[in-house]
């Protein structure tokens, strides 16, 4: 007879090693503009500083110094496409460049336009590319909550293209917003309308509905923006925190974590977000969206 007490085993110590780390990661998100050294980053996840650049290479795909550029770069480049007034160079130094030369060169270095091209027409799929990396490792942690919603009528633009190209229909849709007046963005809800998966999805196939509450249908117009309704009923909902581009771990921890446990069944309805608010006014790790499971 074995009296041991159970060992907490390889996934426990996996989630613990993985929480250390999302925790420098959101630490990073959050200090941007300061100084981010090796042995500042290793104090925040516990880790000796002679050993931490390595986990840290291993873990995130690249070191930490170009996983900090790459992420004010990332921030840079929203500010650019979302803040149409705020001065370049402003941004080149939040994005730590005294010189706007020196921000110029590294933004065409990693995007293939300068700032100002970025600015004037984003090529959202090299953009892309270059940031599929920047996702933190998925932990089971989420709480996940059961609601009622009431059903919403919304403005939609529907999206039907690679998911790469996803943020040129945001910015159409964002156009359509300021020209209508019909959903305010400071007033109204955001959405999302997930149909399909886009890592399993060709992405000439994928599906996606960008979306904002209205208080009556939409009238016909040239951006193609539809009127469509998310219906009530009840919703298993988990807070995603960040950017909406990692919100894929979300989705995964309710399809594969908490529904084959829960005794609940997917209603005809695809999953679907609500942003409780938006990139242009919020720092990009305070970020929170609502992840909508509806359910029968």
């Amino acid at each position: 007879m074995n009296d041991a007490t159970p060992d907490s085993g390889p996934s426990t110590h996996a989630q613990t090693y993985a929480l250390r780390f999302r925790r420098v990661l959101d630490f990073i998100d959050a200090h941007l503009d300061e100084a981010l050294t090796v042995q500042r980053l290793s104090r925040i996840a516990h880790f000796s500083k002679f050993h931490f650049h390595r986990q840290f290479s291993d873990y995130v795909g690249m070191p930490p110094s170009r996983y900090v550029a790459q992420a004010r770069l990332r921030r840079a480049s929203y500010r650019l496409a979302f803040n149409p007034l705020e001065p370049i160079t402003e941004i080149a130094l939040q994005a730590g460049y005294e010189r706007p030369e020196s921000f110029s060169r590294a933004f065409k270095d990693a995007f293939g336009q300068s700032p100002t091209a970025f600015r004037q027409q984003p090529d959202w799929a090299t953009w892309s590319a270059q940031f599929h990396w920047i996702s933190h490792q998925e932990i089971d942690h989420m709480q996940v909550r059961i609601i009622t919603t009431e059903p919403a009528l919304v403005a939609a633009l529907e999206h039907r293209d690679d998911p790469a190209l996803l943020n040129a229909s945001v910015q159409r849709f964002i156009a359509w917003r300021k020209a209508s007046g019909l959903s305010p963005v400071n007033s109204s809800d955001s959405y999302g309308i997930a149909y399909d998966d886009p890592n399993t999805t060709p992405a000439e196939d994928f599906r996606f509905d960008i979306c904002g509450a209205v208080a009556a249908p939409v009238p016909e117009n040239e951006y193609g923006v539809v009127t469509k309704t998310i219906p009530g009923g009840r919703c298993a909902v988990v807070r995603h925190q960040g950017s909406p581009d990692h919100i894929g771990g979300s989705v995964y921890h309710l399809y594969r974590n908490w529904l084959p446990h829960s005794g609940e069944e997917p209603r005809d309805f695809p999953v679907y977000f609500r942003y409780l608010n938006l990139r242009s006014d919020t720092p990009e790790h305070e970020l929170q969206t609502d992840v909508c499971l509806p359910l029968r």
